[in-house]
């Protein structure tokens, strides 16, 4: 059984294609401590060949110097609204 429920998972990956639009990457912090000051966290970084290997030295560093954020925090980031994110899903479910 997964440990995230789908809305989660739903949100993380309308989230990450609204990233790939915009020329970036939503990536979440690999650390599987829950102590961890950015377990379950997300940044964003440049989409570049660099950055799309595991352990690239810039989301590194974007954890390390604490830009780790809340999905909440990355839509505003992005610009997306829970409404739109509510209506796109509304959206899909009825045509899939």
């Amino acid at each position: 059984m997964s440990t995230h429920d789908e809305t989660t998972s739903d949100r993380e990956n309308r989230l990450c294609c609204e990233a790939q639009e915009q020329g970036l990457l939503l990536v979440k912090a690999g650390t599987h401590n829950k102590d961890a000051a950015h377990y379950g966290r997300y940044v964003l970084v440049p989409d570049k060949a660099g950055n799309r290997r595991r352990g690239a030295q810039a989301v590194r560093r974007a954890f390390a110097d604490g830009e780790g954020k809340t999905l909440d925090e990355i839509a505003a980031e992005l610009g997306v609204t829970r409404r739109s994110e509510t209506v796109l899903n509304a959206f899909e479910r009825r045509w899939t």
